[in-house]
């Protein structure tokens, strides 16, 4: 029987997030047959305690080149896909067991969206860091977006095909690249109706820092072949502004110049606080001001460093070209 809806799951590394994924899927309360699970694995073989899945619903493994893109992975398992709509998902979410039925009642009510995605909560016990990223994630509720992220995203298999699918040259930013090609052809949902937890959320500011560093690198490439919108620019732009204004004020302060000193505490002030503000206004009492501005003291630097990393990148490929 041809499946309703098909996960559609990318997959490298450990299998314990993973397993915790598919155990969500498997109380999802959809009967069985109205759904299949399309596993795309970067290693070279999968535990038998993941096979043991197929018990519970259709699940086809397939496997993948380590050297590939996330997006390549995405874009074979919906080659192999069966189902009317995809579900494509990270191999770190757990969803709501009403996830599936919410998203396609969602989709099929609503005819002027193309896609939809489930908010994140919290983890129990989640560290502040989780909980600004959580809040970051929830900015926009039960309305119309510009983007959304990759961990979870519901839409018909021939608004995909529309698409041309993931764009397989990104090694990071794909799903922002994709989704703004899929708002071409209706909204882009966030709902509060149902939801999922994020179990491979950034917990500690160092790993973060290392993270945002990688996924910077693909920045301006996300950039190619679309239009700029203007509320994209101050993620270009600021953290450059931030980061380089701390340094030369620091410099300015090292050698006693005083009046650049002030010049540079504003350009690199002004937008930390304002970020800082606005992000403590979205956290609330759940987590202290110090912490929101250790968040972009740790953000902004790293987005800085990948962003150049991945411009250097991109001249010495073409210069190899």
């Amino acid at each position: 029987m041809t499946a309703l809806i098909s996960f559609i799951i990318p997959h490298k590394g450990r299998e314990k997030m993973l397993i915790d994924t598919l155990e969500s899927i498997k109380h999802q309360t959809l009967p069985e047959d109205q759904f299949e699970v399309v596993l795309v694995s970067q290693n070279t073989n999968v535990s038998s305690r993941l096979k043991e899945f197929e018990q519970f619903f259709s699940l086809n493994i397939i496997y993948n080149d380590d050297a590939k893109s996330i997006s390549h992975s995405r874009n074979l398992g919906a080659e192999k896909a069966k189902g009317t709509y995809f579900a494509f998902l990270d191999a770190d979410v757990s969803l709501a067991s009403d996830y599936a039925l919410v998203m396609l009642q969602k989709l099929k009510h609503s005819p002027s969206l193309a896609l939809v995605a489930a908010m994140q909560i919290n983890s129990e016990n989640a560290p502040p860091l989780e909980r600004i990223r959580t809040s970051l994630s929830n900015a926009e509720l039960d309305t119309t977006v510009s983007f959304l992220p990759g961990r979870n995203l519901f839409l018909h298999k021939d608004t995909f095909a529309k698409v041309n699918g993931f764009p397989e040259h990104l090694l990071t930013c794909e799903d922002y690249y994709f989704t703004g090609q899929v708002n071409e052809h209706g909204g882009l949902y966030y709902t509060s109706e149902t939801h999922y937890v994020h179990l491979g959320e950034d917990k500690a500011f160092g790993p973060m820092f290392k993270k945002e560093i990688w996924r910077g690198q693909s920045n301006i490439a996300s950039t190619s072949g679309r239009p700029i919108p203007l509320r994209e620019l101050p993620s270009f732009i600021v953290p450059f502004a931030v980061s380089l204004g701390i340094i030369i004020l620091l410099l300015c302060l090292l050698y006693s110049q005083t009046n650049f000193a002030i010049i540079f505490s504003i350009i690199a002030g002004a937008p930390l606080l304002a970020y800082t503000f606005r992000l403590k206004k979205l956290v609330g009492n759940t987590v202290s001001f110090f912490n929101c501005l250790r968040f972009y003291l740790v953000y902004f630097p790293a987005r800085a460093i990948g962003t150049l990393l991945g411009a250097r990148g991109s001249v010495t490929t073409s210069s190899h070209k």
